[in-house]
């Protein structure tokens, strides 16, 4: 989670509240700050204040939005005239809470995003696998598969783009960063994934490179 807002005592407040419910909790003082955040840690929820020094809560909401469509922004604000709401509204803001607010009330929603946010997490792959997102854990018939990290990668990097084919020079680079690494270790790699999961699972696009069967 991501938190932006110029006031340190409600900050502080917020934190105090929410920060065991939630995995990470970070904290940002105005809107270029919290923009640079959000580009680093990659959130799965915002919470920001509107007014702000150098650059405001809506104006970074507009910047985050050319970024992520769909992650769930909400506004903390002492303004509650038409103007700004309405403009919160049209920008996609999902929820305004006026100021002073209820933390426990903040935290109910909060709640129920969170869940929302983890059932949309698992993709599922074909009829007997699925993947968690979240944790990369890939799953047959709700059963964890026990693959390395770099599998894991390699499915999520596949997840990634679903619907097209992942060059063999995207993998390498992805999954072996600095070593130079031949056609022939990328294909030993694939066919010992397939040992662990299905044959099926994953699919070779001749001279091109690798796509999740469906």
């Amino acid at each position: 989670m991501l938190f932006v807002e110029d006031e340190v005592n409600i900050s502080k407040l917020l934190k105090d509240a929410l920060s065991d419910y939630f995995y990470s909790f970070t904290v940002a003082s105005d809107g270029i700050e919290g923009l640079e955040k959000f580009k680093n840690i990659n959130p799965d929820i915002v919470i920001t204040d509107i007014m702000m020094p150098n650059l405001d809560g809506l104006e970074m909401t507009k910047e985050i939005r050319t970024i992520n469509e769909d992650i769930p922004i909400i506004v903390l604000s002492a303004f509650s005239d038409k103007e700004k709401l309405l403009k919160a509204i049209d920008i996609g803001i999902t929820k305004y809470f006026i100021k002073p607010f209820d933390p426990e009330e903040v935290l109910e929603y909060l709640i129920f995003i969170a869940n929302k946010l983890n059932k949309n997490r698992i993709i599922c792959l074909n009829e007997d696998f699925s993947f968690d997102t979240n944790t990369n854990n890939l799953f047959e018939n709700e059963k964890l598969v026990n693959i390395t990290k770099r599998e894991k990668k390699f499915i999520s990097l596949l997840l990634s783009d679903r619907n097209n084919i992942t060059s063999t020079e995207s993998i390498k680079s992805s999954l072996w960063e600095e070593e130079n690494v031949t056609d022939e270790r990328l294909r030993t790699f694939v066919k010992r994934l397939r040992a662990k999961t299905d044959k099926e699972l994953i699919k070779n696009i001749s001279g091109q490179g690798y796509i999740i069967n469906k």
